[in-house]
């Protein structure tokens, strides 16, 4: 496999996308071309670094359960007052 080979699969080969074959291939490459492994090195460190960012804060979780909550409530509290003809306070 050459560098050309490799940059086109480069990306599926990361994700597991790619066949056996293609990824002994893609593996081998990667490591006698110090080019294409820095190449691979820095997607994973890119890769990496997304994954850790997209892990929510876990309070700013709690509070839109909180939110998502309270909105069933009020909406479960108009329900109930269409049922029995009265209308919530302003503000409710």
């Amino acid at each position: 496999m050459n560098c050309l080979q490799a940059a086109r699969v480069l990306q599926s080969y990361l994700d597991g996308e790619t066949d056996e074959v293609t990824a002994r291939r893609v593996a081998v490459h990667l490591a006698d071309c110090r080019r294409c492994g820095l190449e691979a090195s820095v997607y994973r460190e890119i890769h990496n670094a997304l994954a850790r960012a997209a892990e929510p804060d876990s309070g700013a979780v709690e509070r839109l359960r909180a939110f998502g909550a309270s909105l069933l409530n009020d909406l479960q509290a108009g329900e109930d007052d269409a049922e029995h003809g009265t209308t919530p306070p302003a503000g409710a």
